[in-house]
């Protein structure tokens, strides 16, 4: 199995355990309560909504990773998403592992 099929089967497992949030509010407030350790952004989000989760994102010094379109994204977790927020510290490292071996 390739990588990026990994990484997306990694946040499937994260939805489950219960260690991801998703849908643009959500993710915010998960930002700004400091819940939240990486931001994944669909790479087709609207430039908006990018704006939004990019400035807030810096703000609160939180990573975002774009490596994925928003099938992708809905595919992996089930649900029709764009903005993810991964709350574990384990799930981030093993996703941003798997995007640097290459995706």
């Amino acid at each position: 199995m390739q990588n990026r099929q990994k990484a997306l089967n990694l946040l499937g497992l994260a939805q489950r355990a219960g260690k991801l949030v998703s849908g643009l509010e959500i993710v915010l407030v998960g930002i700004k309560a400091k819940q939240v350790k990486v931001v994944i952004l669909a790479n087709d989000s609207h430039a908006d909504t990018t704006e939004k989760v990019t400035r807030i994102a810096k703000q609160n010094d939180v990573h975002i990773i774009s490596a994925f379109n928003s099938s992708e994204l809905s595919r992996a977790i089930g649900k029709e998403r764009k903005v993810l927020g991964l709350t574990d510290t384990g799930f981030c490292k093993a996703l941003v592992q798997k995007i640097n071996e290459g995706v």
